[in-house]
């Protein structure tokens, strides 16, 4: 009998864990529709994803173009003070040529001149210096006789 008590509990023990455990979690319509809407949702937030990111590549593309007209710019405006400067210096060049050869033209004349009058003077000294002996002395002392 007692075993029987035994098998019994047994048998009922297993009964009512198979229930617990075997109950069926029912799928109804609800739920099929519930899951049909979060696959579309699912979907929807996929396309605003890639229209996103579509964004941003074109957004990227977009700087590195204008990174790159920005650089052939630089470049032209780099040329710009090259040939600027080039131009510059070269006009102070020639400005001090000119300058330059100028002197040397209007120098050439004078220095002439002078000449011209030192022998002048030159020559009146030695005809002084044939009149007054004294004079001759200074101008042998000096060297210029």
């Amino acid at each position: 009998m007692h075993r029987t008590y035994s098998i019994l509990i047994i048998v009922l023990t297993l009964m009512i864990t198979s229930q617990i455990y075997g109950k069926d979690i029912p799928f109804t319509q609800e739920d099929r529709d519930r899951l049909i809407r979060l696959e579309t949702k699912i979907e929807a937030i996929d396309q605003r994803i890639g229209s996103v990111e579509q964004n941003v590549n074109q957004r990227i593309d977009d700087m590195n173009q204008r990174i790159d007209d920005l650089r052939g710019e630089m470049n032209d405006l780099k040329t710009f003070m090259l040939w600027g400067f080039g131009i510059l210096f070269g006009g102070m060049a020639v400005l001090m040529t000119v300058v330059i050869w100028d002197r040397r033209t209007a120098l050439s004349p004078v220095i002439r001149r002078n000449k011209e009058l030192e022998e002048r003077v030159e020559t009146v000294f030695k005809e002084y210096a044939k009149i007054e002996p004294k004079f001759a002395k200074i101008l042998k002392a000096v060297g210029l006789m």
